[in-house]
């Protein structure tokens, strides 16, 4: 249950034994021998209604308008003296109504003895005025607390959503800028390979710009994104290289945060290669019944592998984050850094 449940039912219990403990108060005197003259009932009634308005106009009126720093001192003045007036009022409802005669004559025909106490009356008013100005302060600041919660809650959303536009727009960029430095550098030596992968790009252009406009996207879209993302990167790289992709066939499709796995081959493409020692690229995309797996596995050099411990990247560290604040307890990141195997690892899991 969340602290918004469990203060949602502690509102709404307090305020239910509340007012079953008044109807019960109410009619109490049912239970007795004697039936009550109408002015008792008249004076039940009034009491009664006093300690109602008590209550609520506590709750939704005092307590929020001067229960703080500045009013506080008004607050407990204010309450003090209806405890005071009240019983005041309630002894002058006695009086006009003679609701003493009128029970001395009622227990004396039952034949009980009856010996009025207005001292014994006033005691037992102030003291069900305390119990229920503390049901009624419980109340209050359990609502309170429902606010806060609700108020907390709602400039979370809007910190996360803030903090997600302002993640998603560091990648995009960080991705276009690799992307284009790549074309940038076969413009003087394979113009055919260039113009193509300009195409290639306005074609992954559009995906970024029509489907991440949304929370989520299709998972297959995603991978298809990727798969035009390491074609593209394909063409500087050495043939010597070995890319291999292991896609699991077929695989359902699921909604996914648009952008996000794209770091994580993006820093096996930029930290995983080298231009003179035999490298490699390993990427693997597998879903069971409640997850979805994937592992992307690459060369380590020396020098690399010091830089990656270093500082994993813009991409990477903004990925955990966004993973953090949409995926928080569905999600299992494992990153690896093999220095005698010479591999580098992650391993992404994500709970259907």
């Amino acid at each position: 249950m969340t602290i918004y449940q469990r203060i949602f039912r502690t509102i709404y219990s307090i305020d239910f034994i509340a007012i079953i403990a008044l109807i019960i108060g109410f009619f109490f005197p049912l239970t007795r021998d004697v039936e009550m003259p109408a002015v008792f009932w008249i004076k039940q009634l009034i009491e009664y209604t006093l300690y109602v308005i008590f209550y609520f106009g506590n709750v939704h009126f005092l307590f929020p308008k001067l229960a703080n720093k500045k009013y506080g001192f008004l607050y407990f003045i204010v309450l003090c003296l209806l405890i005071y007036l009240v019983p005041i009022v309630l002894r002058w409802v006695r009086n006009i109504t003679d609701l003493y005669p009128a029970l001395t004559d009622v227990y004396a025909s039952a034949g009980y003895p009856y010996r009025p106490s207005d001292h014994w009356d006033t005691t037992v008013v102030i003291a069900i005025l305390t119990i229920v100005l503390a049901g009624s302060y419980f109340s209050a600041m359990a609502k309170k607390m429902h606010k806060n919660e609700l108020a907390y809650e709602a400039s979370e959303r809007e910190r996360i959503s803030a903090e997600l536009s302002f993640l998603k727009a560091q990648i995009n960029p960080h991705f276009f800028f690799n992307t284009l430095h790549t074309i940038y550098a076969l413009m003087d030596t394979d113009q055919p390979a260039a113009k193509s992968s300009i195409y290639n790009l306005s074609h992954m252009m559009r995906y970024v710009l029509y489907d991440t406009k949304n929370d989520r996207t299709s998972l297959n879209k995603e991978i298809g994104f990727i798969e035009d993302y390491i074609a593209l990167m394909k063409v500087r790289i050495s043939d010597e290289v070995q890319i291999i992709v292991d896609k699991q066939t077929p695989m359902s499709d699921m909604k996914i945060v648009p952008m996000l796995l794209l770091p994580f081959i993006e820093n096996a493409f930029k930290h995983g290669i080298s231009a003179i020692e035999p490298s490699y690229i390993f990427i693997g995309i597998a879903m069971t019944d409640t997850e979805f797996i994937f592992e992307v596995r690459n060369s380590l050099f020396e020098d690399l592998g010091k830089q990656l411990d270093a500082d994993q990247g813009i991409g990477i560290a903004n990925t955990r984050r966004r993973l953090d604040l949409l995926y928080a307890g569905k999600y299992s990141l494992d990153i690896e850094s093999d220095t005698f195997a010479k591999e580098y690892s992650i391993t992404l899991t994500i709970l259907k």
